[in-house]
Parts: C-alpha cells; structure tokens; sequence
C-alpha cells in the first residue's frame, strides 16, 4: 500500500512533450539494424585499420570514463531514470574486463552487476525471464548483466535439449518456441523503456582465430588456469550454430528502445573504448538533471543552514 506521506505532487513533476527519448537510440556504425538486415558474417571481429593507437586508445577510454561517472553522479541524484547494459559473447571474447573498464571508478551505489549461469530449479519453475525480472536496476541506478534472458534464445537454442528441464506447455515445433520467446523479450524491453529504463545491449563479437588464441594464454598461463574450461573447448565445436543463432536474436530484437550493437572484440582496448562511448553517448541523451527543490523546500534549506551557522560567523 501507499502511504500519504510519500507521494509526489503532480506540480513538482518533470513532463517533456515530444517522443521519449528511448526512441531514440545512440548512433554508431555499429549498431544492428532494425529492419532484420543484420548480417554475421558481414559484421567485423577488428577494428578499421586506420583506427586510433594504443596510447590515444587509453587516453579515450579515461575520458569516456570521467564523463561516464559524472553523468551517473546526476542520474544517481535524479531518482527517476535507470540505465540497463546487457552484454552477450561466445566465451573469451573479454565480457568481464570491458565491465571492469567502463565502471572502473564509478560510485559502487550506483551500479548493480549481475552474472547469470546455468538456472536454479526454483528458477526453471518460472518462466525465462522471471529471474532476470528480479535484477533490473532500481531508478537512478546502472545495472549490467553479464550475460542475460538472452542465454535462452542462444546456449538454449544451440543445444535445445535444455528445454527438456523447463517443463513447458506443449509446443508445435522448436522454431515456434524461439518466435514467441522473441516476442516476449521484444515486450518485456519495451515495458521497462515506457517505465523509465533505458537499454543497451553490446555483442562483443569474437572471431574464432583470437578466441582460439586466448583459450591458449589461459592454459598456458597459471595466473588464467582458474579462467579455463572444458566446456569453453566443447562449445567451440558449436560455432556456426551459435553465429546463426546471434545473428537470428540480433535481428530479432533489435528495436528502437532496446538496441543492439555488434562490437569488434579481436582488439580490447578498442572494443571498451566503443562501449564506454555508446555508454556515454546514451546518458548524455537521457539527459538526467538533478532535482529542482520547491520554494517550501528552499526555505527549509535556509533555515537548517541558519541553525547550523557556528556563533559569530556571518555571510
């Protein structure tokens, strides 16, 4: 229930006429497009060649990362929007340290970083996006998801056996399943855009070669053993089911309010500085503010201040 002493009068609310600005995503060469035209094998795993150095390179991601914390400053202080990142990749393709880079510094309050893995049996009693439901930032706040509600139209359709463990209601055919599961995440991201939080969602795409390569260091190297896996090899066998199967969700789901973007992941330094630019770009156009204080609220300020001033100390 409410309580009367937490509502907020219409007169202290913010209305801004005009399309939302969720309708409006951030653009960049490598945004998916909206029209289903994505194409895997046309999407670059490098960065152009004449793209910036590593030193320019590392002088980017440090800005992009100040203008990162100062906006979260005044979103945190706003209260009233939120920012979800959604970040899906094969394995080694460097999720974890682009998350590190781009929130490096920020205020711990205000991020919430959640890693999903293999389901619970409390939560395959539940439809697939109940338990993501659970994690989105709360107003004010960024949230990240280390992979995502995504695993069930990926790992899921890549090996369907998995379904098994779901218990669904009878279906026609698997390709109805991934349609209708398509049309759900298409409607639970428009929901959470028309309720305030903005989405963003990153494909660090990995080429087979460079993934290769870093399975290697993590083997070869004993500080990376703890990396390795087993199943990282086993899945590789997999890669063309799961280019087909990114390639089908991107295009899928790829909307106005929720985009994606396919980010070259062969060079780390490059691809944090495109997500932390993307990350940047979307909070300067949510535009967050911090809060207006009314006359009542303003008075009240200077009274506490005047109760507050040490003896003898003047304006």
């Amino acid at each position: 229930m409410y309580s009367t002493g937490e509502w907020v009068p219409l007169r202290r609310m913010v209305f801004h006429p005009g399309e939302p600005s969720m309708w409006n995503p951030v653009e960049n060469s490598y945004r998916v497009p909206f029209d289903g035209s994505f194409k895997i094998e046309h999407a670059d795993t490098r960065p152009p060649q004449s793209g910036p150095s590593r030193k320019d390179l590392k002088a980017q991601l440090k800005a992009e990362v100040a203008a990162v914390d100062t906006l979260q400053e005044i979103l945190f202080a706003e209260d009233r929007q939120s920012l979800l990142l959604v970040f899906q990749a094969m394995d080694a393709a460097g999720k974890d340290g682009t998350i590190r880079a781009v929130l490096r510094g920020l205020n711990p309050a205000g991020c919430q970083v959640f890693s999903f893995k293999q389901p619970s049996a409390r939560e395959l009693d539940h439809d697939f996006l109940w338990r993501t439901a659970q994690r989105m930032p709360e107003r004010g706040k960024i949230g990240i998801f280390n992979r995502s509600y995504y695993e069930e139209v990926l790992v899921v359709r890549v090996h369907p056996k998995f379904l098994g463990m779901q218990r669904l209601p009878p279906y026609e055919s698997l390709e109805q399943i991934w349609k209708h599961r398509y049309e759900s995440i298409r409607d639970h991201e428009q929901h959470l855009a028309r309720d305030g939080t903005r989405i963003i969602k990153f494909f660090l795409h990995v080429s087979p070669d460079e993934q290769g390569k870093r399975l290697h260091r993590r083997i070869t190297k004993p500080k990376n053993h703890w990396k390795f896996s087993s199943s990282d090899l086993a899945e590789r066998e997999y890669w063309t089911e799961y280019m087909d199967a990114y390639e089908a969700a991107l295009n899928a789901t790829s909307r106005p309010w929720a985009p994606w973007y396919s980010i070259p992941a062969d060079d780390k330094p490059f691809m944090r500085v495109q997500v932390a630019q993307i990350v940047h770009k979307t909070l300067k156009d949510m535009d967050p503010r911090y809060p207006d204080l009314s006359d009542e609220d303003r008075a009240a300020l200077v009274a506490h201040r005047e109760s507050l001033r040490p003896e003898g100390e003047e304006d």
